[in-house]
């Protein structure tokens, strides 16, 4: 009798305890974060600039003269080469203006730049050849290698004060007038699926390359140089992971002179770069329609921090080749300003590139003058709606944003099939706006303690009510 009643009692208590930590479990905060900033510091804390062995390499040391005129490819290959075999360390660049073709890091290489040293490289198209493994308007081919280029490298860098001179007005700037055959041809191989080993350009393209673009690479540090003129995009990382472009200055006013472009990458910062380009100065990209699909990898957890935008198509883009999507956007405490800066925040897309863009986070933005909208979301890029492919875009947060001048405050057209969802705005205050805002193809756009031309507005946002409720307290 007696272990009976014990083991009643036993098994009583653990009743007890069973629905006590039941409760425990309800009653105890998720640890997932209540916001997606709240994500950040983990998300940085992901993302280390490569270090390297205190062993240099001077270029000089290997025949290269910085009188602007040898061609010095050859002393760069060389000391790459050797610092690779030794284990790594800088390449150095001193004072000079140094003329080459095409540089290729390899893996523990930092290529380094002192503040009065020119890297200089070749109008000269065939000294681009032979073709190397890259990536074009997010479809993939065997074309003209980038100026600085490393495939499958682990651990690179560019660093220093000095400037890389990518020469694009020179030649390459003109062939956006003559390109249109071989970009066609190009976007067809992507359509039909052919592999891309067999996309091979040679002599007579006219695809300008990208002035950086480390492809399957991981561990990535460029910092501190001045890059310009490029003959096309001028960082374009793709299909990489930890990535970090730190106190760059990018110059370049050129066609699709674009700033920084990663695509279907993985973990990158952006900060303290300075850009004023003929294009958007950060796009954020994944593959561009049949190829993009083929890979499926989007480009996520991307932080853009204390930049400073002046000429652009716009400030902080994503697409429109994005067709693996784009997920995790943070940008924050940035200044946009300019005439010639179209929108301060854009997100471009259509029903040829499909795709999803979500989970994008913009706070303390300063904008001073665009010429459009401090925030563009346009489904009818380029063929608009002319696909069967449909495009998601959800989960867009901006707060604490202020503009002096724009068009509109908002332009949003998404599809009615597939609306923009999930947008906040929130205390934001939008100076000098000259027309409403666009809205069409939304669902939950909600407006917070928003200001446009100093009346404030809350609430929800309908095509009929692009300005949701007047607050008139």
């Amino acid at each position: 009798m007696k272990r009976t009643i014990s083991r009643k009692l036993t098994y009583s208590a653990i009743g007890v305890m069973l629905v006590l930590l039941c409760i425990a479990v309800l009653i105890t905060p998720t640890s997932q974060p209540k916001s997606g900033w709240e994500q950040l510091p983990k998300l940085l804390d992901r993302i280390k600039a490569p270090e390297f062995p205190d062993r240099d390499f001077n270029i000089t040391d290997y025949g290269a003269v910085g009188d602007g005129k040898f061609d010095c490819t050859q002393a760069f290959k060389t000391a790459i080469t050797l610092a690779n075999a030794a284990g790594g360390g800088r390449v150095t660049v001193p004072a000079g203006i140094f003329l080459t073709g095409p540089i290729h890091l390899k893996s523990n290489v930092n290529l380094f730049v002192s503040e009065a040293g020119v890297i200089k490289f070749s109008p000269d198209p065939n000294k681009y050849l032979p073709a190397v493994y890259t990536r074009w308007e997010g479809v993939e081919g065997m074309l003209y290698s980038p100026l600085i280029y490393a495939y499958e490298q682990e651990n690179i860098a560019i660093t220093g004060t000095g400037t890389l001179d990518g020469q694009g007005s020179e030649n390459w700037w003109l062939w956006k007038k003559i390109q249109k055959e071989d970009r066609d041809k190009l976007f067809g191989y992507g359509r039909d699926g052919v592999p891309v080993r067999q996309r091979v350009f040679t002599a007579n393209l006219k695809l300008r390359p990208p002035m950086i673009q480390p492809y399957k690479c991981k561990n990535i540090l460029i910092e501190g140089v001045t890059i310009k003129n490029s003959p096309f995009w001028h960082i374009h990382p793709v299909l990489s992971q930890n990535i970090t472009v730190k106190n760059v200055t990018v110059e370049g006013l050129g066609p699709n002179n674009d700033g920084c472009n990663p695509e279907s990458c993985k973990d990158i910062l952006i900060e303290g770069c300075y850009f004023n380009t003929g294009d958007d100065c950060i796009a954020i990209k994944s593959g561009r329609n049949n190829d993009g699909r083929r890979l499926s990898v989007p480009t996520e957890n991307v932080i853009v921090q204390n930049c400073k935008m002046k000429e652009g198509h716009g400030g902080v883009v994503m697409g429109s080749e994005m067709t693996g999507g784009v997920r995790n956007v943070f940008a924050e405490n940035c200044i946009m300003d300019s005439p010639n800066l179209d929108r301060a925040i854009r997100l471009k897309t259509n029903a040829v590139r499909g795709g999803f863009l979500e989970n994008i986070y913009v706070r303390n933005i300063t904008v001073g003058e665009v010429r459009e909208a401090v925030l563009k979301i346009n489904f009818y890029y380029e063929e608009g709606d002319k696909g069967d492919f449909t495009p998601h875009v959800r989960n867009v947060n901006m707060e604490n944003v202020t503009s002096k001048k724009s068009k509109y405050a908002l332009l949003l057209n998404g599809y009615e099939r597939s609306p923009i969802s999930d947008v906040h705005i929130k205390n934001c205050a939008f100076n000098n706006v000259k027309s409403s805002n666009s809205v069409g193809g939304i669902k939950n756009v909600i407006l917070e303690n928003v200001k446009i031309n100093g009346e404030v507005f809350n609430g929800p946002l309908t095509e009929q009510n692009p300005l949701g409720s007047k607050d008139n307290m």
